[in-house]
């Protein structure tokens, strides 16, 4: 019989050193590192329409958007994870150098059928927990759908559904509004309504 062997514990410090010089994106959670899946070409694009989207609203002011180079630190009560949100809006940015950020306003995950249950689960609980997030954005890339949880002044947050090409998100939050027709620019979607 063989005895199965226990995953080698890596730390923050170790894993940040090895995605610098790896060809391969990680994600960290709290000691256990997993190799991420390339992404469609429509999830590249809509990632990159709504970043486009942000980058024009947000030129001249203080928040930045970010594409899934960049990663996202969360740290909570008992580990540390580290994930590459499809678009993230920083306001208070770690700067030029820095490889992660850890103030998001704003995260945005691209939905697919391969990722579907990270991103609704483990990745929203994890996001949830950052103190500066005001909106986590889930958008199909099947559909002209999304799902936004904006935080509530009372605490918590509150889900709203946006569908179909006429509809347009209000992000007051960043000063920016995200119509899905601009979203899903040059995706040919089966069911558009």
């Amino acid at each position: 019989m063989t005895a199965l062997l226990k995953p080698e514990n890596v730390s923050v410090e170790d894993y940040l050193a090895g995605e610098i010089l790896s060809d391969t994106r990680h994600e960290y959670l709290g000691g256990a590192v997993h190799a991420m899946a390339g992404g469609t070409a429509d999830h590249s694009a809509i990632s990159l329409n709504v970043g486009s989207i942000f980058f024009a609203h947000l030129k001249g002011k203080p928040c930045r958007a970010f594409n899934s180079d960049m990663k996202v630190r969360i740290d909570l009560a008992d580990h540390t994870r580290f994930y590459y949100p499809d678009v993230q809006v920083v306001c208070d940015s770690r700067g030029g150098d820095s490889h992660w950020q850890d103030r998001p306003v704003v995260i945005v995950e691209v939905l697919s059928e391969s990722t579907f249950r990270t991103d609704l689960n483990e990745k929203r609980s994890a996001y949830l927990a950052i103190p500066t997030l005001q909106v986590l954005l889930f958008i199909e890339s099947e559909a002209a759908t999304a799902l936004v949880l904006r935080r509530k002044p009372s605490g918590g947050f509150a889900e709203e559904f946006h569908s179909g090409l006429d509809a347009v998100i209000e992000l007051p939050e960043i000063g920016a509004s995200l119509p899905l027709a601009d979203v899903f620019d040059g995706i040919g979607l089966a069911n558009t309504d």
